[in-house]
């Protein structure tokens, strides 16, 4: 198998699933979204999945609203997060831009949609109209999980007016936990690894990145870069609730693994994170 990045030989990485790049690092994984299927829903609780991302993707989508507020031009107006999940973006932007979100998951999408949210259910950039354009076009941890991602970057060239601004928030292959993952799956212990790529999950992960073959593959694709920067992938609140909205862990472990992490978090700033921002602008 090619790597999409350098167009490489892959090799077969920490599971039968997995695959690395030798030359780039880019890593992907052979995993079926099946979002709208209901029994892949019932590996997630969906009240604990809430309470444990919403504190602090609310505190880095604000973060990210800023920056994309210091490097859009004051004539930006519109802007689309695709994968828009709970609102919770459109929410942050909507101070700012005109918001639009697609969401795929008809039952998350549906809810957000209830609370007056202006989402669209459906993938991108199908459920758009032929003219429609916007100046911003963001991923909140949803390219990932994109397995056509070059026909993905295209769309949003075209679908970006002349410098517009796409955003791509994303996990890190040099973060931290994922680095610890892999070291547990060479001893055989997958969980953790797994875990990272939400294998079982509706919606898997199917690519790693690092900054530099993820800034090349959306070179090729007609943009530049022009700001990358890291968030914090872990905060105190919420925590419990993360390590269990997947379920199947035996509570004795899960409560080891609170502790531990508990433990390690004010250090976390000195380490790779994982999770990565890239503000890449539209070239002409």
């Amino acid at each position: 198998m090619k790597c999409i990045v350098c167009a490489g030989n892959t090799e077969v990485g920490y599971s039968p699933w997995h695959r690395t790049c030798p030359v780039c690092r880019y890593e992907s994984a052979d995993l079926k979204p099946v979002i709208n299927q209901s029994r892949a829903h019932g590996h997630v609780d969906e009240r604990d999945r809430e309470i444990a991302l919403k504190g602090l993707r609310a505190e880095n989508f604000r973060i990210i609203v800023d920056r994309i507020s210091r490097l859009a031009p004051p004539s930006a107006a519109r802007l689309l997060d695709v994968g828009s999940a709970h609102g919770w973006f459109l929410e942050q932007a909507g101070h700012r831009f005109e918001v639009l979100g697609i969401e795929p998951d008809r039952v998350v999408g549906g809810r957000a949609a209830a609370r007056g949210l202006p989402v669209r259910l459906g993938y991108f950039p199908d459920v758009l109209e032929r003219d429609e354009r916007f100046d911003v076009i963001v991923f909140n941890d949803v390219i990932e999980h994109i397995p056509d991602i070059g026909s993905a970057l295209d769309a949003c060239h075209a679908r970006l007016n002349p410098r517009g601004l796409l955003v791509l928030n994303l996990p890190s292959s040099r973060g931290v936990f994922y680095r610890l993952s892999k070291l547990f799956a060479r001893f055989r212990l997958h969980g953790p690894f797994e875990r990272m790529w939400q294998k079982d999950l509706p919606s898997p992960h199917v690519h790693y990145f690092n900054e530099a073959n993820l800034r090349t593959l959306v070179g090729r694709h007609g943009f530049e870069e022009k700001q990358g920067f890291e968030l914090a992938s872990l905060k105190a609140g919420g925590l419990l609730e993360r390590l269990r909205f997947t379920g199947g862990a035996h509570p004795a472990l899960l409560y080891a693994q609170y502790i531990v992490l508990r433990c390690v978090i004010p250090f976390l700033n000195l380490l790779p994170s994982d999770i990565v921002v890239g503000i890449y602008r539209r070239k002409d």
